[in-house]
Protein backbone atom coordinates (compact mmCIF):
# COMPACT_ATOMS: atom_id res chain seq x y z
CA UNK A 1 0.00 0.00 0.00
CA UNK A 2 1.19 3.30 -1.22
CA UNK A 3 2.26 6.60 1.30
CA UNK A 4 -0.93 8.50 0.19
CA UNK A 5 -3.38 5.34 0.48
CA UNK A 6 -2.18 4.96 4.47
CA UNK A 7 -2.82 9.10 5.30
CA UNK A 8 -5.77 9.81 6.65
CA UNK A 9 -8.38 11.49 4.34
CA UNK A 10 -8.76 14.63 6.35
CA UNK A 11 -6.11 16.30 8.38
CA UNK A 12 -6.02 18.47 11.27
CA UNK A 13 -3.61 20.78 13.23
CA UNK A 14 -4.28 23.47 15.77
CA UNK A 15 -1.74 26.69 15.72
CA UNK A 16 -2.12 30.08 16.28
CA UNK A 17 -5.84 30.29 17.32
CA UNK A 18 -6.63 28.25 14.37
CA UNK A 19 -7.98 24.65 13.30
CA UNK A 20 -6.73 23.91 9.87
CA UNK A 21 -8.65 21.24 8.62
CA UNK A 22 -7.50 20.00 5.19
CA UNK A 23 -9.07 17.74 2.60
CA UNK A 24 -5.88 15.23 2.17
CA UNK A 25 -7.02 12.94 -1.24
CA UNK A 26 -5.00 14.95 -3.25
CA UNK A 27 -4.07 11.95 -5.87
CA UNK A 28 -7.46 11.85 -6.19
CA UNK A 29 -8.16 15.45 -6.28
CA UNK A 30 -9.63 15.34 -2.76
CA UNK A 31 -12.99 14.21 -3.80
CA UNK A 32 -15.61 13.48 -1.02
CA UNK A 33 -16.06 9.62 0.19
CA UNK A 34 -17.40 8.04 3.19
CA UNK A 35 -14.21 8.63 5.13
CA UNK A 36 -13.48 12.03 4.39
CA UNK A 37 -17.17 13.16 4.98
CA UNK A 38 -16.64 11.55 8.49
CA UNK A 39 -13.47 13.17 9.00
CA UNK A 40 -14.66 16.47 8.43
CA UNK A 41 -17.32 16.57 10.55
CA UNK A 42 -14.99 15.27 13.32
CA UNK A 43 -12.49 17.82 12.95
CA UNK A 44 -15.09 20.19 13.37
CA UNK A 45 -15.79 19.00 16.57
CA UNK A 46 -12.52 18.56 17.95
CA UNK A 47 -12.46 22.36 16.73
CA UNK A 48 -15.54 23.17 18.94
CA UNK A 49 -14.44 22.11 21.58
CA UNK A 50 -10.82 23.17 21.86
CA UNK A 51 -10.92 26.06 23.67
CA UNK A 52 -7.54 27.43 21.61
CA UNK A 53 -9.37 27.70 18.82
CA UNK A 54 -11.37 30.54 17.70
CA UNK A 55 -11.55 29.99 13.78
CA UNK A 56 -11.59 27.25 11.49
CA UNK A 57 -9.87 27.28 7.95
CA UNK A 58 -10.88 24.49 5.31
CA UNK A 59 -8.98 23.82 3.09
CA UNK A 60 -7.59 21.23 0.26
CA UNK A 61 -3.88 19.17 -0.73
CA UNK A 62 -2.56 19.08 -3.64
CA UNK A 63 -3.65 20.96 -6.85
CA UNK A 64 -7.51 21.79 -5.94
CA UNK A 65 -9.69 21.98 -3.29
CA UNK A 66 -12.34 19.41 -4.10
CA UNK A 67 -13.76 18.17 -7.32
CA UNK A 68 -16.75 17.00 -5.78
CA UNK A 69 -17.85 13.58 -4.88
CA UNK A 70 -15.86 10.24 -5.70
CA UNK A 71 -17.86 8.46 -8.90
CA UNK A 72 -14.96 6.54 -9.65
CA UNK A 73 -14.75 4.12 -6.87
CA UNK A 74 -17.28 1.63 -8.53
CA UNK A 75 -21.23 1.26 -7.57
CA UNK A 76 -23.76 3.59 -6.75
CA UNK A 77 -23.02 6.07 -4.00
CA UNK A 78 -24.16 5.42 -0.32
CA UNK A 79 -23.91 1.53 -1.85
CA UNK A 80 -23.88 -0.48 1.37
CA UNK A 81 -25.52 2.36 3.49
CA UNK A 82 -28.32 1.22 6.04
CA UNK A 83 -30.67 4.05 7.25
CA UNK A 84 -30.57 4.62 11.05
CA UNK A 85 -33.82 3.09 11.74
CA UNK A 86 -35.19 0.38 12.61
CA UNK A 87 -38.74 -0.06 10.10
CA UNK A 88 -39.07 -3.40 8.35
CA UNK A 89 -37.54 -3.00 4.49
CA UNK A 90 -37.41 -6.07 1.85
CA UNK A 91 -33.96 -6.65 0.41
CA UNK A 92 -34.41 -4.91 -3.18
CA UNK A 93 -34.40 -6.32 -5.92
CA UNK A 94 -31.43 -5.51 -8.31
CA UNK A 95 -31.61 -2.13 -9.80
CA UNK A 96 -33.96 -0.66 -7.59
CA UNK A 97 -33.81 2.48 -5.98
CA UNK A 98 -35.32 3.05 -2.49
CA UNK A 99 -36.08 6.66 -2.45
CA UNK A 100 -36.02 7.00 1.44
CA UNK A 101 -32.76 5.38 1.92
CA UNK A 102 -31.17 7.27 -0.19
CA UNK A 103 -32.70 10.37 1.49
CA UNK A 104 -31.25 9.22 4.83
CA UNK A 105 -28.07 8.32 2.98
CA UNK A 106 -27.43 11.64 1.37
CA UNK A 107 -29.07 13.65 4.33
CA UNK A 108 -26.62 11.99 6.72
CA UNK A 109 -24.16 13.47 3.66
CA UNK A 110 -25.62 17.24 4.46
CA UNK A 111 -25.89 17.04 8.15
CA UNK A 112 -22.45 16.40 8.38
CA UNK A 113 -21.62 19.14 5.91
CA UNK A 114 -23.98 21.80 8.28
CA UNK A 115 -21.76 21.30 10.86
CA UNK A 116 -19.80 24.20 9.45
CA UNK A 117 -22.82 25.88 9.68
CA UNK A 118 -24.08 25.03 12.79
CA UNK A 119 -20.50 25.32 14.48
CA UNK A 120 -20.48 28.39 17.45
CA UNK A 121 -16.99 29.38 15.72
CA UNK A 122 -16.24 31.40 12.23
CA UNK A 123 -15.67 29.06 9.41
CA UNK A 124 -13.55 29.76 6.16
CA UNK A 125 -13.38 27.82 2.95
CA UNK A 126 -10.04 28.31 1.44
CA UNK A 127 -10.37 28.03 -2.19
CA UNK A 128 -7.93 26.97 -4.87
CA UNK A 129 -8.01 24.94 -8.11
CA UNK A 130 -11.85 23.83 -8.57
CA UNK A 131 -14.54 23.19 -6.19
CA UNK A 132 -17.18 21.72 -7.75
CA UNK A 133 -20.29 19.59 -7.52
CA UNK A 134 -20.84 17.81 -4.29
CA UNK A 135 -17.84 20.01 -3.08
CA UNK A 136 -20.18 23.13 -3.27
CA UNK A 137 -22.33 21.42 -0.70
CA UNK A 138 -19.83 21.45 1.67
CA UNK A 139 -17.93 24.43 1.05
CA UNK A 140 -20.74 26.75 0.79
CA UNK A 141 -21.20 25.89 4.47
CA UNK A 142 -19.06 27.57 5.85
CA UNK A 143 -19.29 31.08 6.74
CA UNK A 144 -16.82 33.37 4.23
CA UNK A 145 -15.40 31.85 1.30
CA UNK A 146 -11.66 33.39 0.23
CA UNK A 147 -10.71 32.02 -3.19
CA UNK A 148 -7.48 32.03 -5.20
CA UNK A 149 -7.44 34.33 -7.87
CA UNK A 150 -7.50 31.80 -10.73
CA UNK A 151 -10.25 29.20 -8.55
CA UNK A 152 -12.95 27.87 -10.00
CA UNK A 153 -16.41 27.35 -8.10
CA UNK A 154 -19.44 25.78 -9.83
CA UNK A 155 -22.18 23.24 -10.07
CA UNK A 156 -22.29 20.96 -13.21
CA UNK A 157 -23.95 18.01 -12.17
CA UNK A 158 -27.02 20.48 -12.39
CA UNK A 159 -27.21 19.74 -16.14
CA UNK A 160 -27.61 15.98 -15.51
CA UNK A 161 -27.06 13.93 -12.18
CA UNK A 162 -28.21 15.83 -9.36
CA UNK A 163 -29.28 18.67 -7.56
CA UNK A 164 -27.64 20.45 -4.67
CA UNK A 165 -28.23 18.96 -1.06
CA UNK A 166 -27.17 22.11 1.22
CA UNK A 167 -28.65 24.43 -1.21
CA UNK A 168 -27.52 27.22 0.06
CA UNK A 169 -26.65 28.95 -3.63
CA UNK A 170 -30.19 30.62 -3.57
CA UNK A 171 -29.36 31.94 0.02
CA UNK A 172 -26.27 33.34 -0.81
CA UNK A 173 -26.64 34.55 -4.13
CA UNK A 174 -30.20 35.31 -4.69
CA UNK A 175 -32.78 34.19 -7.15
CA UNK A 176 -31.36 35.46 -10.56
CA UNK A 177 -27.63 34.63 -10.15
CA UNK A 178 -28.86 31.25 -8.07
CA UNK A 179 -31.08 30.48 -11.56
CA UNK A 180 -28.30 31.86 -13.68
CA UNK A 181 -25.42 29.40 -12.43
CA UNK A 182 -27.85 26.36 -11.26
CA UNK A 183 -30.44 26.18 -14.33
CA UNK A 184 -27.05 25.94 -16.57
CA UNK A 185 -24.13 24.31 -14.38
CA UNK A 186 -21.93 27.00 -15.43
CA UNK A 187 -18.41 27.67 -14.04
CA UNK A 188 -17.65 30.60 -11.62
CA UNK A 189 -14.40 31.83 -11.70
CA UNK A 190 -13.32 33.89 -8.80
CA UNK A 191 -13.62 37.55 -10.13
CA UNK A 192 -17.01 36.59 -10.97
CA UNK A 193 -17.61 34.74 -7.43
CA UNK A 194 -16.53 38.15 -6.01
CA UNK A 195 -18.73 40.30 -8.16
CA UNK A 196 -21.77 38.64 -7.58
CA UNK A 197 -21.19 38.27 -3.82
CA UNK A 198 -20.36 34.05 -3.91
CA UNK A 199 -16.72 34.87 -1.92
CA UNK A 200 -15.54 37.55 0.14
CA UNK A 201 -12.01 37.84 -0.56
CA UNK A 202 -9.13 36.92 -3.57
CA UNK A 203 -5.97 36.70 -3.47
CA UNK A 204 -3.30 35.44 -5.95
CA UNK A 205 -2.52 31.90 -5.88
CA UNK A 206 0.70 32.42 -3.54
CA UNK A 207 -0.91 33.89 -1.37
CA UNK A 208 -3.77 32.43 -0.48
CA UNK A 209 -3.39 30.47 2.62
CA UNK A 210 -1.28 33.35 4.00
CA UNK A 211 -3.91 35.87 3.86
CA UNK A 212 -6.38 33.74 4.99
CA UNK A 213 -4.53 32.33 8.24
CA UNK A 214 -4.28 36.53 8.85
CA UNK A 215 -7.54 37.44 8.79
CA UNK A 216 -8.52 34.02 10.37
CA UNK A 217 -6.81 34.91 13.53
CA UNK A 218 -8.36 38.46 13.61
CA UNK A 219 -11.38 36.46 15.49
CA UNK A 220 -8.82 35.47 18.82
CA UNK A 221 -9.70 38.90 19.38
CA UNK A 222 -13.38 38.75 20.05
CA UNK A 223 -15.28 36.96 22.73
CA UNK A 224 -15.94 33.37 21.83
CA UNK A 225 -19.64 33.87 23.19
CA UNK A 226 -19.85 36.85 20.59
CA UNK A 227 -18.93 34.97 18.14
CA UNK A 228 -21.28 32.61 18.63
CA UNK A 229 -24.34 34.84 19.15
CA UNK A 230 -23.85 36.70 16.09
CA UNK A 231 -23.21 33.68 13.89
CA UNK A 232 -26.37 32.15 15.32
CA UNK A 233 -28.57 34.74 14.42
CA UNK A 234 -27.40 35.42 11.16
CA UNK A 235 -27.92 31.98 10.55
CA UNK A 236 -31.13 32.16 12.15
CA UNK A 237 -32.60 34.49 9.60
CA UNK A 238 -31.66 31.97 6.77
CA UNK A 239 -33.45 29.44 8.91
CA UNK A 240 -36.41 31.25 8.94
CA UNK A 241 -36.13 31.81 4.92
CA UNK A 242 -37.12 28.11 4.70
CA UNK A 243 -33.29 27.05 4.79
CA UNK A 244 -34.10 23.55 6.14
CA UNK A 245 -37.19 22.63 3.97
CA UNK A 246 -34.98 23.36 0.81
CA UNK A 247 -32.09 21.40 2.30
CA UNK A 248 -34.99 18.53 2.64
CA UNK A 249 -36.38 19.51 -0.98
CA UNK A 250 -32.51 19.21 -2.80
CA UNK A 251 -31.43 15.81 -0.64
CA UNK A 252 -35.11 13.99 -1.98
CA UNK A 253 -34.49 15.79 -5.65
CA UNK A 254 -30.87 15.01 -5.66
CA UNK A 255 -31.83 11.11 -5.45
CA UNK A 256 -34.74 11.00 -7.87
CA UNK A 257 -31.75 13.32 -10.41
CA UNK A 258 -29.88 10.28 -10.23
CA UNK A 259 -32.10 7.88 -10.75
CA UNK A 260 -33.85 9.67 -14.30
CA UNK A 261 -33.69 7.72 -17.36
CA UNK A 262 -31.29 10.19 -18.63
CA UNK A 263 -29.41 9.97 -15.40
CA UNK A 264 -29.23 6.05 -15.85
CA UNK A 265 -28.16 6.30 -19.27
CA UNK A 266 -25.09 8.88 -18.17
CA UNK A 267 -23.93 6.40 -16.27
CA UNK A 268 -24.09 3.25 -18.68
CA UNK A 269 -22.03 5.40 -20.54
CA UNK A 270 -19.11 5.00 -17.79
CA UNK A 271 -18.92 1.83 -19.07
CA UNK A 272 -18.60 2.57 -23.39
CA UNK A 273 -16.34 5.60 -23.30
CA UNK A 274 -14.72 6.35 -19.74
CA UNK A 275 -15.42 8.34 -16.62
CA UNK A 276 -13.18 11.10 -18.07
CA UNK A 277 -15.02 11.08 -21.66
CA UNK A 278 -18.26 10.83 -20.36
CA UNK A 279 -17.65 14.31 -18.35
CA UNK A 280 -16.03 15.48 -21.02
CA UNK A 281 -19.05 15.61 -23.52
CA UNK A 282 -21.46 16.40 -20.77
CA UNK A 283 -19.48 19.56 -20.50
CA UNK A 284 -18.31 20.04 -23.67
CA UNK A 285 -20.83 22.15 -25.21
CA UNK A 286 -20.90 24.82 -21.99
CA UNK A 287 -17.20 25.19 -23.21
CA UNK A 288 -15.92 24.46 -19.64
CA UNK A 289 -14.57 20.85 -19.57
CA UNK A 290 -11.37 20.51 -17.35
CA UNK A 291 -9.34 17.92 -16.28
CA UNK A 292 -10.49 18.32 -12.87
CA UNK A 293 -14.19 17.57 -13.43
CA UNK A 294 -16.16 15.01 -11.36
CA UNK A 295 -19.68 15.57 -9.99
Amino acid sequence: MSEAQNAPPVLYEERDSLAIVTLNRPEKLNTLNEAMIQGIADAVERATLSEAVSCIILRGAGRTFSAGYDLTAGGEAGAGFRPRFGAPRPEPRPGAWDPVRDLAFMGHNMRRFMTLWECPKPVIAQIHGYCLGGATDLALCADLIFMAEDAIIGYPPSRIYGTPTTMLWVYRLGLEHAKQFLLSGDQIDAATAYRIGLCSKVFPPDRLAEETEAYARRFRHIPANQLALNKLLINQAFENMGLRTTQLLGTLFDGIARHTEEALRWVESFREVGFREAIRRRDAPFGDYGEAKRR
